[in-house]
């Protein structure tokens, strides 16, 4: 089980505003999966389109390094 780190900015909403700056760790096997479930995540809960969403680094993190608590708890459970 990998994870990768995605960072980038979104616009939020119909809204013209400001970008909104995020990074988000995502469980997935390649980085191409970890950039389409940004896309569908921040386009079902923001209901941001794909081209207000600009990505600008994607890295695969180790076991360690994880910071979000809930993918740290499935990794633990896994493991």
């Amino acid at each position: 089980m990998k994870v990768h780190r995605v960072k980038g900015k979104f616009r939020m909403g119909k809204r013209k505003g400001e970008f909104q700056r995020f990074s988000k760790e995502i469980i997935s096997e390649t980085r191409e999966e970890a950039i389409e479930k940004v896309y569908s995540l921040f386009g079902s809960k923001h209901r941001t389109k794909r081209t207000n969403i600009k990505i600008y680094a994607t890295e695969e993190v180790s076991e360690d390094e994880v910071e979000d608590y809930l993918i740290r708890t499935k990794i633990e459970k896994e493991a």
